[in-house]
């Protein structure tokens, strides 16, 4: 069973969506990159509208995220 998680995608470098737990920025790991063309689909966004935007993901097995929804 997979936990779904808030986060926040902070910005674009290319074409890879930087991602981090939408918590206080004093408590955030590192981001993470993941394609930003396979998390616009997801959710009905172009990546230019993905910087900024509160989403949901599930976590993996593997700690992936996948499944992304706007929050």
């Amino acid at each position: 069973m997979s936990e779904r998680v808030k986060v926040k995608v902070l910005l674009l470098i290319g074409d890879q969506a930087e991602i981090v737990a939408d918590v206080p920025p004093e408590e955030r790991s590192e981001p993470t990159r993941y394609p930003a063309g396979e998390i616009a689909d997801a959710v009905g966004l172009t990546p230019r509208e993905l910087p900024g935007r509160a989403l949901t993901a599930s976590v993996g097995s593997d700690d992936r995220l996948s499944g992304w929804q706007l929050a």
